[in-house]
């Protein structure tokens, strides 16, 4: 389903529904600023136990991210880092910063831990270590806002629920168990009593098989004398700010 509507004026609680996977496309420099998604009232529509993917470019952007998890009640636990390739167009370079001393090749997406989920019993709701957190694709033409399709694929992969929102999607961007919204989107067909009713009890995650649960990678077992657990909720930051959350 999908929802026109201007994201610095709509109230998410009007929503009446709770995601298990929020993605964030913040469209920065087109109107948009890193106060006004700051604003947004993300907790509203999360889920007890969710994650969230957000889109920050890279260096500034990163700390503005962390701040954006912070404040929407999330713990960072991942950067996926996209690297832009330019195979097709060789020795150019379409994304050149008037304040950056290298030219900056790659975006960030930087994942967020809502609730306590855990590898080790909670096989129901993620499969960890199946994808890697590195994107490699071609550099997408000067002024186009497109994301690589492949953080669908992680963010599907990884987590079980299905309940998904976009943020700032686009029509290109409807995709099949997704809820998108956006200004950028030519129509609406959300229905909030229709949607509620596809995640009846038993029905709010995907499923597994026991074939696929034998298929999914396990994380090695902690065989260190006394080892503490590796940060609240099962997953450890890695990146910039080791440690942090």
């Amino acid at each position: 389903m999908y929802l026109k509507c201007d994201l610095k004026s709509f109230d998410l609680k009007t929503m009446g529904v709770k995601f298990d996977v929020l993605l964030v496309e913040p469209p920065l420099g087109a109107g948009w600023r890193w106060k006004d998604v700051l604003a947004l009232e993300l907790h509203h529509i999360a889920q007890p136990r969710s994650f969230v993917f957000l889109w920050c470019g890279s260096s500034e952007g990163l700390d503005m991210g962390r701040e954006c998890l912070k404040k929407w009640g999330f713990r960072r636990c991942e950067d996926i880092c996209w690297i832009k390739t330019n195979i097709k167009n060789p020795g150019h370079s379409k994304n050149l910063e008037h304040n950056a001393v290298f030219q900056r090749t790659k975006e960030h997406c930087l994942m967020g831990i809502k609730g306590t989920v855990r590898r080790s019993v909670d096989g129901d709701f993620i499969h960890a270590n199946v994808d890697i957190d590195l994107i490699i694709s071609e550099d997408p033409e000067f002024g186009s806002s497109e994301k690589p399709i492949e953080i669908f694929h992680i963010m599907e992969h990884f987590c079980l629920g299905r309940r998904r929102v976009h943020l700032f999607g686009r029509d290109s961007t409807i995709r099949p168990g997704w809820v998108t919204i956006g200004h950028d989107l030519t129509n609406s067909n959300f229905n909030v009593d229709l949607y509620a009713a596809s995640f009846a009890e038993g029905r709010e995650t995907t499923g597994c098989t026991e074939r696929i649960e034998a298929l999914r990678p396990k994380s090695p077992p902690n065989t260190s004398k006394g080892a503490r657990p590796r940060g609240r909720g099962g997953f450890r930051g890695r990146g910039r700010g080791r440690g942090a959350t």
